[in-house]
């Protein structure tokens, strides 16, 4: 029976989108420990299981694809693996990407720690009609326990935490790949020498490989003269003997793959053709809008409906009751209306995340990255930048944070200026609301204007950023396209659930707290409560303000408020619009004609030139208070985060105003 004080620490590693992060918390359940690492931002996740009388301390890593490390999250995972207080790895290997995780795989084992491969995936495997032989896998990895798992069925997972004792009870073996007479004579030679030199250290082969390949970090931690060893870098050879072995164990263990294969080749010949590719994408997200308009709003008919009882049901009981009308007004005018409004939008966004997790889930997403990696290194950007600005489609804060897989400072803080200029989803209600009010027919092509004008100023802005600051890309975009495989229902169903949660969660949040707020600033000024709201608080704010938003088409004081208001987040814009003009269910048909009534009864001339200046405004102007935060947070510069702020606000009065003024000369 083993001790039961006894405990180990286990990291679990892995490429990105290996399925590590779900494995991990189906271990360990939902009681987690987060901080962040020493110097940097990125998180660190510790979870604690028990087994056959061991406490497990469970570390979950960021992802990467090897141990040659230039991203902060690279870094973290290295410095992680190398500490002495890992005791056991579980190597976390998505079996329907064998040839591209085993590299990692490999490395791994040059440590001399405990290592235990954990096949996820393999239900992908099996759907795609391919077969992996279980036994002859742990044999070409020199013995190391293979243990099928399921992350997303949570199957395998006794197996696995068996796995871990079992191995780290295990007297160590010598997990290694041969290299050829010459290199392997060097690496015994540098053994030596580390061993000479540092005595207690636990991972001297994988060492002395790093100082062939003169790794920069190994060099600086272990400083030893190996100028009569190491006559020149021999990273190249080390990594082709390592990729020839991965071809040898893939065709050995891997059966029926070669006929998917074909068929992700047809597909690829069109859709990452340098030519026709950026068009195809263009037509396929053109269709996505061409759904999240059409047969979002059939659906949203049944909210309006539900909102418009709610209120009127509301509205009717408060009065039975004997409510004070500025009790009444704050429930039926602030909170119903605000909150009502944006909840009717749940439609129009259910339909985009749902588009937009069939593709990243079909391995679309990642040709898309792939075919604008050229357009990336032309205006000066990493290839890998584009990861982070497809993630803005979702949110600015996990595309902001997605930032610490770039190599440089330099490059992160270039793509979180350029990254909020990608319309999330949060600036979706406003697309649909005035596209549908001023644009009819050509709402759809309206809204999705402000996805391809987004893209491009984002690139374009880039490009002079890198012409004013002399810089260049410091990579091209390495990046494995995965084959294309029918999109997994319940991991869709899980994508979209926790975004439409996040979405209300919103709205019972952040927007039911600006509701009520924006409900003060309208009913009360210098002399309390007032009836008309151009005595109020707002009113004087935004008459202030006013001035500068004339030549952009945007004079009214109404206006002013509701963007100040979407600083807290972009759907707030919708519900103070809702507030403002006293329109209860702005998305409505009934709404929208009241509402373009009610703002053109106070500016005659506000048509769809002023409406699409002002999205182009809340396209452009800066994101919501959590983006901000996290650039800062990201960056740790308060400095370049107003910089930042202050040139999104300038840049997008600029563009409004060329917009609408140049507009004007013709309409």
């Amino acid at each position: 029976m083993p001790d039961k004080d006894k405990h180990i620490h286990v990291a679990f590693v892995g490429n990105p989108n290996c399925g590590k992060t779900t494995l991990f918390n189906a271990i360990t359940g939902s009681k987690l420990k987060v901080a962040n690492w020493s110097g940097v931002t990125v998180e660190k996740i510790e979870g604690e299981a028990k087994y056959e009388g061991f406490q497990l301390t469970l570390m979950d890593t960021p992802g990467i694809y090897s141990l040659t490390c230039y991203s902060i999250e690279e870094k973290v995972t290295r410095k992680c693996v190398m500490d002495e207080d890992v005791e056991v790895i579980v190597n976390v290997v998505d079996a329907s990407s064998l040839e591209r995780n085993l590299y990692l795989t490999l490395q791994l084992l040059e440590l001399g720690k405990p290592v235990v491969l954990a096949l996820n995936m393999m239900d992908v495997v099996e759907e795609r009609g391919m077969e992996i032989d279980l036994h002859r896998l742990p044999e070409m990895l020199w013995d190391v326990p293979v243990v099928p798992v399921s992350a997303a069925k949570r199957t395998g997972l006794d197996i696995l935490l068996h796995a871990v004792v079992h191995h780290y009870e295990e007297e160590p073996k010598q997990n290694t790949l041969f290299y050829g007479e010459g290199i392997e004579e060097k690496i015994a030679k540098l053994e030596v020498m580390m061993q000479a030199h540092y005595p207690l250290h636990s991972s001297v082969r994988w060492h002395a490989i790093k100082l062939l390949e003169e790794d920069e970090e190994v060099k600086n931690e272990h400083p030893i003269s190996v100028t009569n060893v190491v006559d020149k870098n021999y990273e190249k050879e080390i990594i082709q003997t390592k990729y020839s072995y991965i071809e040898g164990i893939v065709n050995e263990v891997l059966f029926y793959r070669d006929k998917k294969k074909a068929n992700t080749d047809k597909m690829d010949a069109l859709l990452t053709h340098p030519i026709w590719g950026i068009p195809f994408f263009l037509m396929i997200i053109g269709f996505v809008f061409f759904l999240t308009f059409t047969v979002g709003d059939l659906l949203k008919g049944v909210f309006e409906i539900g909102l418009d009882w709610l209120s009127g049901s509301t509205d009717s009981l408060l009065v039975s009751i004997g409510t004070t009308a500025w009790l009444r007004s704050l429930i039926v005018d602030g909170i119903i209306a605000g909150v009502g409004g944006i909840l009717t939008f749940i439609p129009n966004i259910f339909i985009l995340f749902l588009a937009l997790a069939i593709l990243e889930d079909s391995g679309y997403m990642a040709r898309v990255a792939y075919v604008m990696d050229g357009i990336m290194g032309k205006v000066g950007l990493s290839g890998k930048a584009f990861l982070p600005m497809i993630l803005g489609f979702g949110c600015t804060v996990p595309a902001i944070m997605a930032t610490r897989t770039l190599e440089t400072e330099y490059d992160r803080r270039k793509t979180m200026v350029v990254t909020p200029f990608m319309s999330c989803s949060a600036r979706l209600p406003i697309y649909v609301l005035f596209s549908g009010m001023f644009f009819s027919d050509y709402a759809g092509l309206a809204a999705f204007s402000m996805y391809g004008i987004g893209m491009i100023i984002a690139i374009l802005v880039a490009k002079v950023i890198n012409t004013i600051q002399k810089g260049k890309a410091n990579d091209s975009l390495l990046i494995e396209l995965p084959e294309y495989k029918r999109p997994n229902a319940r991991t869709i169903r899980i994508y979209v659930w926790n975004k439409l949660k996040e979405y209300i969660h919103r709205a019972g949040t952040i927007i039911f707290i600006a509701s009520i707020v924006m409900w003060f600033i309208l009913n009360f000024g210098m002399q309390g409560m007032v009836e008309n709201p151009g005595d109020s608080f707002g009113a004087a704010i935004g008459k202030f303000l006013v001035p500068v938003l004339v030549p952009a088409g945007l004079g009214m004081w109404q206006i002013v408020v509701a963007l100040i208001a979407g600083i807290s987040a972009k759907e707030v814009v919708v519900s103070s619009f809702a507030v403002l003009f006293g329109v209860t269910s702005a998305n409505s048909e009934t709404g929208m004609h009241s509402l373009v009534a009610n703002i053109q009864s106070i500016d005659p001339q506000f048509g769809p030139l002023n409406a699409y200046s002002l999205m182009l405004f809340c396209l452009l102007y800066v994101p919501c208070i959590a983006a901000v935060a996290t650039m800062k947070k990201e960056s740790g510069s308060w400095k370049f985060t107003l910089k930042t702020v202050i040139f999104q606000l300038t840049f997008a009065w600029l563009v409004s105003v060329i917009v609408f003024q140049t507009g004007s000369l013709f309409f």
